[in-house]
């Protein structure tokens, strides 16, 4: 068995304009004050490295890697969110979707998804000379809007949103698989793969790829009332990576599931930051640890009351007390009596 390596950090809800904040040697020096030793790193626009730069450069990859060794930490994965989103945007969310785009492919879908394409590539190339064989990203939606289907979708229309979605995904998992590197698809509410079922009928489009994989979270689980200790009973040969994330879901008679356009604070399900939340994370890193997870234990912080810094600083040593050193012998190897055929036949059949 394996012991899953962390404590980490997703560090894009930190990044800011102010010190420490403002770039990745700070930043780096604030995450490994706090006990983390591996940091996720956000890419694209406003990210803190460059895939671009990274698939032409091994030395700028090595820079960022001798930099951080240095502080005692390791880079987990890179994330490519942003930019996976906008591999599939439905129209209806392009203005909205600009934002992740740089400014002068703003209002351009096509250059935007070719921009978004490009820099997912460039990931698992960046990934590669980074050392490293798991990437985070989205996969982006098309059928999002027709989620809830009223009026009735039209026949073949959620078919067909996974087989374009396929198309655009197929040429880059090509890329991942020659790079070594695994796309883990974060299992989100907003995106076409947003649970079990929707993962498998990406799986099913892009032909059982092998680089087709999960970033596991369960709070988007419990958002969405998934059973997320049997997600990874079913799905545990694809996941790898891992968001320590935490929520909460306490419906009322007046709001559930959708969340009544609420903000965070008032809605039923909400994120919290570690601890303060309804994810049994006793029961899922012990499922981890038995299924041999080989990646990273990474917080993502979000939550809508309490402070980040808090939730970073408390983050760290409770990844690190769920983080679970598997044993290297059966307990109860010291009552082995050995094997023995003639004992068993005796044991079991009475025979001399």
């Amino acid at each position: 068995m394996k012991t899953i390596k962390g404590p980490g950090i997703f560090l894009a809800q930190f990044v800011g304009a102010e010190p420490p904040f403002d770039k990745l040697e700070t930043l780096a020096d604030w995450a490994a004050g706090m006990g983390y030793v591996g940091l996720q790193l956000p890419t694209g626009v406003g990210g803190l490295f460059d895939v671009e730069l990274g698939a032409e450069s091994q030395t700028y990859c090595d820079d960022i890697k001798g930099m951080l060794a240095d502080k005692g930490l390791q880079v987990t994965e890179l994330s490519t969110h942003l930019q996976g989103q906008l591999v599939a945007v439905h129209p209806a969310y392009n203005e909205l979707f600009d934002g992740f785009a740089p400014p002068e492919l703003r209002g351009n879908p096509s250059a935007r998804q070719e921009w978004a394409v490009r820099q997912v590539k460039a990931a698992a190339i960046s990934s590669r000379r980074l050392g490293l064989n798991a990437h985070a990203t989205f996969s982006g939606a098309l059928a999002w809007p027709y989620v809830y289907p009223w009026p009735q979708r039209p026949a073949g229309l959620v078919e067909e949103a996974f087989a374009e979605l396929a198309r655009r995904w197929k040429p880059i998992l090509d890329v991942f698989d020659e790079n070594g590197v695994d796309a883990c698809y974060e299992i989100h509410p907003g995106e076409d793969i947003h649970d079990g079922a929707t993962y498998e009928r990406f799986l099913e489009a892009v032909g059982n790829h092998p680089r087709a994989c999960i970033l596991y979270d369960p709070s988007h689980y419990i958002l969405q009332q998934l059973d997320y200790l049997a997600f990874i009973d079913i799905y545990h040969s694809r996941i790898r990576a891992f968001h320590v994330k935490d929520a909460e879901f306490r419906p009322t008679g007046r709001s559930g599931v959708y969340g009544g356009y609420q903000g965070w604070v008032d809605r039923p399900g909400r994120f919290r930051s570690l601890g303060d939340g309804q994810v049994d994370f006793k029961a899922i890193f012990s499922k981890m640890a038995a299924y041999d997870y080989p990646g990273w234990a990474v917080l993502e912080w979000e939550c809508a009351l309490k402070h980040p810094e808090d939730g970073a600083r408390e983050g760290a040593p409770f990844i690190r007390d769920h983080i679970i050193r598997v044993t290297e012998r059966a307990f109860d190897d010291f009552a082995a009596s050995g094997i023995d055929a003639s004992l068993n036949r005796k044991v079991l059949l009475g025979e001399a």
